[in-house]
């Protein structure tokens, strides 16, 4: 059986391989396809392609667009703020409304990472600051695990995993944690429309909606033009995978699978393979086309 993987990270965001490594790591594999969906930016995916030339492997046109939805009040329960992620596939990367998109997510999340690097820098933390995140990544998508990166190598924590757990200095309740302005998930799906992609619906599990607010969340992006929901993930437990399928059923969406692959950023997951039994079929890249 043929093998893909549809979702996976380069150093143009939080992953430690570049996006040419990235399709080194898959021809390994004997992957056949893989998609680099980078967070808010698509400035890998040139390289990936030119990478590919020549060789046994497809690589699609990919991006994960982090967006802000607002979950309606539902059995007394208030509103609230979570984000979620859509990928895309088969854009056109020089779309001008799909950059204009992804640039405003990339400046926000910059101003987010000014303000938190000054937090850290404040609490005592003097491995962080802006200028150090720069210097040490590049001018890349700098998100939180490169601080987290810089928290491990000066001791502060034992793993990058570490520094995310509840009430850590990563988790979203942490003091220093900054809230950043996002894109709609209206907004990052047209963005992905506009640019001849495919929207999809990435990790629904993860977001640990109750099923009413899963339902509801679906039908809403629908409206806007989603197609596709991620149905195979490395962090699918149980009967997740049948779950998602048949949220897929039941709302007309086609499947997507992938990793999530980060390299070292996630060390438990390799690409093509997950956590060691996760396979995508190339049947699944019929969606795609």
């Amino acid at each position: 059986m043929q093998l893909i993987d549809l979702h996976m990270h380069s150093t143009c965001s939080d992953g430690t391989d570049t996006p040419s490594e990235l399709v080194k790591l898959a021809l390994e594999k004997d992957l056949v396809a893989i998609s680099v969906t980078d967070h808010d930016t698509v400035s890998g995916v040139a390289e990936a392609m030119k990478a590919a030339e020549g060789k046994p492997i497809e690589v699609i046109p990919g991006v994960e667009i982090s967006c802000e939805y607002v979950v309606p009040p539902m059995a007394g329960q208030p509103s609230r703020k979570k984000e979620i992620h859509i990928l895309g596939y088969g854009m056109d990367i020089n779309n001008a409304e799909l950059l204009d998109v992804l640039n405003f997510a990339s400046t926000e999340r910059d101003n987010r990472n000014k303000k938190m690097a000054a937090n850290f820098y404040d609490a005592g933390y003097t491995m962080i600051t802006y200028e150090k995140l720069v210097e040490r990544f590049g001018k890349v998508n700098i998100a939180r695990p490169h601080f987290a990166t810089l928290l491990m190598e000066a001791g502060v924590v034992g793993s990058i995993k570490a520094a995310f757990a509840d009430g850590q200095l990563l988790a979203e309740n942490s003091p220093l944690y900054v809230h950043r302005k996002y894109v709609s998930p209206e907004q990052g799906i047209k963005a992905i429309l506009s640019a001849g992609g495919k929207p999809v619906l990435a990790h629904p599990i993860i977001y640990k909606f109750s099923v009413s607010e899963l339902h509801r969340m679906i039908g809403e992006l629908i409206g806007f033009g989603l197609q596709g929901i991620e149905a195979l993930y490395s962090r699918n437990k149980g009967t997740d995978e049948a779950f998602v399928r048949k949220l897929a059923h039941e709302f007309n969406l086609f499947i997507t699978g992938g990793t999530d692959f980060h390299g070292k950023n996630k060390p438990d997951l390799e690409i093509g393979w997950g956590e060691g039994d996760l396979r995508v079929p190339a049947m699944l890249l019929s969606n795609l086309r």
